[in-house]
């Protein structure tokens, strides 16, 4: 049996972050984790390109212009989708996780969804730094299997 064992050596991965402002203070501290974990797991600052847009919506289309342009191993989801009163919730939630998830089958890349859906600001807080980490060890791990599968491929 062959195993492929996990690869958190970021050394030479470039990775691609979009991050929804409609929830900044949630979304900028993620944003912060994500980087440092990055940075721990040996991928370069120079290697890692943030991106912003206003909500969760606009995520996906911002995604697939990075997947598109092939610069990038893996890319990362960030921000914070917190019910209201009304349905909107569920449309923004469900609309762009289904999106998240299209742009990477589309484009062959990982992408960690880390776009936190919550009940109140209190759950979104308290899953800041476990989300976000877990994003970028996601990010590292699957951007070199993909890599080591397409290589694996070519031979």
């Amino acid at each position: 049996m062959n195993i492929i064992q996990p690869n958190l050596n970021g050394k030479d991965l470039r990775i691609g972050i979009v991050q929804a402002r409609f929830t900044n203070e949630v979304g900028s501290a993620m944003v912060d984790v994500a980087v440092k974990k990055l940075q721990e797991l040996g991928v370069s600052p120079d290697n890692i390109t943030l991106a912003t847009v206003p909500g969760a919506l606009e995520v996906p289309i911002v995604l697939m212009n990075l997947a598109s342009s092939q610069r990038f191993d893996a890319l990362i989801a960030i921000g914070a989708i917190i019910r209201g009163e009304t349905y909107h919730f569920e449309l923004v939630a469900n609309e762009s996780g289904a999106a998240v998830t299209r742009v990477g089958l589309d484009y062959n890349i990982p992408i960690a969804n880390a776009i936190l859906t919550t009940e109140n600001d209190e759950q979104a807080h308290a899953r800041i730094v476990e989300k976000a980490t877990d994003a970028a060890i996601v990010a590292v791990e699957c951007g070199n299997l993909v890599n080591l599968l397409l290589s694996e491929q070519d031979d």
